[in-house]
C-alpha cells in the first residue's frame, strides 16, 4: 500500500502554458479556465494511474480530462449543464478517429451553408418568414440587469434565423458521438453570433468576445456586428477538430506506452455529474476519492447560471429553481447572500473531505479580498481534520482583464493554491486561540518584517496571500476587517511604492519584475522558496480565460 505522506508537496509556482493545449484552449469560451500543465502537474504529483480523481467545481473539465489522458479515473461535477456540455464533448473519446467526423461536417455544408448566405442576403421580410418555419427556443425573459429583455432579443433575425438552420441541420445527424462535437463547434459560434459580441477596436471585426464573459452581464454592443455566419462556424468546427485529435492521439499514447494498464476510455475514466458539490458524498459515498482539485467560484464575481442562459436555454438543458439556490455564488437573479455562499463553500469542502479517503491529498484554487472566504475554507479544513502542508502563489496564470489593467495595484490577478494532507488517522483539530483583537496593521507588518534581506519588490498578489496565511496562523483570519484600498494605503504608509507596468510593489524606483516568492507550509514553521521563472503575463482576454477578483 502506497503511503501517500511522504508526496513532497508542490512549493513552487508553475509557469501556464496557456496556449498549449489545443483541447483546452480555444475551443469554446467560459468564465474561467486553469491552465492545463498546471492542473496536471498537481494530477501526477498528488496521484497515481488509476486513482480517482475528482474536480467538484468543474467548469469546462481541464481537471477531469487532465487527470483522464493521465490515465486516472475523472470525476467531474459542476452545477452548470452548460459547463458539463463542454467537459463531455472534448472529453469524449469513443471515436477512434476524427475522420467520421469530417465527413459529418462536409453533410452539414451541403444541408445548409447556402441557405445560411440566402438568409443573410436577404431582406428583413424574407428572413422573418424564415423564422417562423424554423425551431425557435421559447422567447424567455432574461436576468434584469440585461440590456436586452427576452432571449431573442440577443439576435439579430438573421443570427437567429442562420443559427437556428445551422442547429437544424446538425440536430439531424443520428450519432451522438458525431452530433455533440458539431454541437460544440455550433454553440461556440453563439458566442460570437450574437448581440453582446463585443469587436477589439483597430482590429478585424472577427476579433473580440461577448461581453458575457468579459464585463459578466448581457451587455449590448452599441455597433452591432454581423459575422459570416458559416465562416464562424467553420472556424470553431477546426478548434474543435484539432481539440478531438489532440485528445484521441493523447488516449493513444497513453494506450500504448501503459499497455498492462486498463485502457484510457471516456465510457470507463470520465463521469460527469451535475450536483451540489456540498452534496456529492450522497453520489461518490464516503472515502471514495483518491485526489482532488478543485477551482470554487470566487463571491459575487460570476453568477454562472445567469450568465449560461443564452446556451442552457437554446440546447434545452433544463436549470431548475433548486439548483439555481444550491449555486454557490453572491447576488445573481436569486439574490443570493453572502452568508449563503459562505455556508456553500464551507459544506463544499467539508464534502470533499468526506468523500477523500485518509492519507490523500486536496489542492484548492482561490483569491478573493474577503478574507472571510479564506476563512471559510481553511479553517474548515482545520476543523475537519486536514492539515495546510503548501500554499503555492501562481501569479502568472491569468490573463489580465481591462478592470486589472485600469486598477492593478487593488486587483487581484493571481490565484493561490492551497494544498492540504488528510492523515491516515484522524486528527482532532486543536481549539482556537483566544487572542487579542489583530488589526491588518499589525499583520502587515509582521509579514514584511518576515520579508527583511529576501528582497525590495513584491506583488500585490504574493503579499496579500501572506497577509491571509499570517492572519489564519493568529486565528483572527475571519474577524480581519481589509479593503483593497487599505492595502494600498497602508503600503504607501511605509514608504512602499507601486509600479503598474511591472505590478511590483518596491522600496525604491519601480524594478524589473523579480520571481515571485512563495510561502510554503511544514506543519507551522514558516519556509520560503524562490520558484522558477514564469512566463510573463498575456496581455489580452479574448476567451474567457482567466478570473480577476474585482
Amino acid at each position: 500500500m502506497t503511503d501517500h505522506a511522504h508526496i513532497q508537496p508542490i512549493l513552487e509556482a508553475i509557469p501556464a502554458e496557456r496556449q498549449a493545449a489545443a483541447r483546452h484552449y480555444g475551443v469554446h469560451p467560459y468564465f474561467t479556465r486553469r491552465p492545463a500543465n498546471v492542473v496536471r502537474a498537481y494530477v501526477e504529483r498528488y496521484s497515481r494511474i488509476g486513482d480517482v480523481v475528482l474536480d467538484p467545481f468543474g467548469g469546462t473539465g481541464v481537471t477531469a480530462i487532465e487527470a483522464m489522458l493521465a490515465g486516472r479515473r475523472a470525476v467531474h461535477n459542476d452545477l452548470n449543464p452548460f459547463a458539463n456540455f463542454i467537459t463531455a464533448n472534448i472529453g469524449d473519446t469513443a471515436l477512434s478517429s476524427t475522420v467520421p467526423l469530417k465527413h459529418a461536417f462536409t453533410r452539414i455544408e451541403a444541408a445548409c451553408a447556402a441557405s445560411i448566405s440566402e438568409i443573410e442576403h436577404a431582406d428583413r421580410e424574407t428572413v422573418e418568414r424564415r423564422l417562423r418555419a424554423l425551431p425557435l427556443p421559447e422567447n424567455i425573459r432574461l436576468p434584469r440587469n440585461s440590456d436586452a429583455e427576452f432571449f431573442r432579443d440577443l439576435f439579430t433575425p438573421r443570427q437567429l434565423a442562420g443559427l437556428a438552420t445551422l442547429k437544424e441541420a446538425i440536430d439531424a445527424e443520428a450519432d451522438e458521438r458525431i452530433r455533440g462535437p458539431l454541437l460544440l463547434a455550433w454553440s461556440a459560434s453563439v458566442a460570437k453570433l450574437n448581440r453582446t459580441f463585443l469587436s477589439a477596436e483597430g482590429r478585424a471585426e472577427s476579433r473580440g468576445g461577448s461581453s458575457i464573459f468579459s464585463i459578466y452581464r448581457y451587455k449590448l454592443a452599441n455597433r452591432v456586428i454581423e459575422l459570416p455566419i458559416w465562416e464562424t462556424f467553420r472556424g470553431r468546427f477546426l478548434n474543435v477538430l484539432a481539440a478531438k485529435e489532440e485528445v484521441l492521439q493523447l488516449r493513444d499514447h497513453f494506450n500504448r506506452t501503459h499497455p498492462a494498464r486498463l485502457p484510457v476510455d471516456s465510457r470507463t475514466h470520465l463521469r460527469v455529474f451535475a450536483q451540489d458539490a456540498a452534496a456529492l458524498s450522497k453520489t461518490l459515498g464516503p472515502r471514495s476519492v483518491d485526489y482532488i482539485f478543485t477551482d470554487p467560484p470566487y463571491g459575487a464575481h460570476i453568477a454562472y447560471l445567469d450568465l449560461s442562459i443564452l446556451w442552457n436555454h437554446w440546447l434545452g438543458f433544463p436549470v431548475t429553481d433548486e439548483i439555481r439556490s444550491a449555486e454557490a455564488i453572491v447576488g445573481g437573479e436569486r439574490g443570493l447572500s453572502e452568508d449563503h455562499y459562505k455556508r456553500k463553500l464551507a459544506e463544499s469542502i467539508h464534502d470533499c473531505l468526506r468523500v477523500l479517503k485518509p492519507d490523500r491529498w486536496l489542492s484548492v484554487v482561490f483569491q478573493h479580498w474577503d478574507t472571510s472566504y479564506f476563512a471559510a475554507i481553511l479553517e474548515t479544513a482545520r476543523e475537519h481534520g486536514s492539515l495546510l502542508k503548501a500554499a503555492v502563489t501562481q501569479e502568472r496564470d491569468v490573463i489580465w482583464s481591462m478592470h486589472k489593467k485600469k486598477n492593478s495595484e487593488n486587483v487581484l490577478s493571481g490565484e493561490m493554491i492551497l494544498t492540504f494532507y488528510k492523515p491516515a488517522l484522524s486528527v482532532r483539530a486543536a481549539p482556537k486561540k483566544v487572542t487579542t483583537p489583530v488589526s491588518f496593521a499589525q499583520v502587515l507588518d509582521a509579514v514584511l518584517d518576515r520579508r527583511n534581506g529576501q528582497g525590495n519588490t513584491f506583488t500585490s498578489e504574493f503579499l496579500f496571500n501572506q497577509v491571509i496565511l499570517e492572519s489564519w496562523r493568529r486565528d483572527c483570519l475571519g474577524a480581519l476587517a481589509l479593503t483593497r484600498e487599505e492595502f494600498a494605503s497602508q503600503l504607501r504608509a511605509r514608504k512602499w511604492n507601486y509600479d503598474p507596468k511591472a505590478n511590483l510593489w518596491s522600496r525604491q524606483a519601480p524594478a524589473e519584475a523579480i520571481p515571485e516568492l512563495l510561502f510554503a507550509v511544514h506543519e507551522m514553521p514558516a519556509v520560503y522558496t524562490a520558484p522558477a521563472k514564469s512566463k510573463p503575463p498575456r496581455r489580452k482576454n479574448r476567451r474567457g480565460g482567466a478570473k480577476t477578483n474585482k
